[in-house]
């Protein structure tokens, strides 16, 4: 059986080192579940991860049984929003953040068989999944990097993005800050994270 990778398959899940590209992404679907607060301290934003890696492993192993197509488990994504998009730059208050976790799916992936998988592990006890759901990311234009290093260095690259290249592009931003988590931080150490920053744009003025 081939095991389908996404991420060798999908162009935006590649980005350059060291600078700034603009891309086009295509529609995709997502396991995403909501919350609000520092992803460090939060109960519920571990909550929230539990629940979307619990429900893309259940999904895996139920397209491989059922439908005969497997697939490698996408990596964690956020999405992140704040009244002040200044808490992701200068001033970095995380408390503040608001955030969406998920995980793509394949796109054979149907309503059907996300509900069974989402209430085989609900029946286990994970407290978010009640709130996790299937649905479609429209992003279209983005500006993107690869930022190697630790979260909390991201700020410089940020700004960068925000007050440099997008309005130099003849650019504003609109939407969501997007990351898109290539190493996992429980086994990775902070300095060889690897993250795509991610921000959707639209022509300024």
């Amino acid at each position: 059986m081939t095991k389908t990778d996404l991420k060798r398959s999908i162009a935006a899940y590649t980005a350059p080192r060291g600078s700034f590209e603009i891309v086009e992404v295509p529609p995709m679907r997502y396991l995403m579940v909501d919350g609000r607060g520092d992803p460090n301290t939060s109960e519920e934003y571990g909550e929230a991860v539990a629940a979307v890696f619990g429900v893309a492993y259940k999904l895996k192993f139920a397209s491989r049984s059922e439908l005969g197509r497997d697939y490698v488990v996408m990596p964690l994504e956020g999405l992140w929003w704040s009244d002040d998009m200044a808490t992701f730059t200068s001033e970095r208050d995380k408390s503040r953040w608001s955030w969406t976790m998920m995980s793509l799916v394949p796109e054979w992936i149907d309503t059907g068989l996300f509900e069974r998988a989402r209430a085989a592990v609900a029946a286990k006890g994970a407290p978010a999944v009640q709130w996790l759901r299937l649905s479609e990311l429209v992003e279209g234009r983005c500006v993107q990097t690869l930022h190697v290093g630790s979260y909390d260095d991201e700020a410089p690259v940020l700004a960068e993005m925000h007050d440099r290249f997008i309005p130099d592009a003849g650019l504003r931003m609109r939407g969501r800050h997007h990351e898109i988590y290539l190493a996992d931080p429980r086994r990775t150490a902070p300095e060889k994270l690897r993250t795509i920053l991610r921000q959707p744009v639209e022509a300024a003025g």
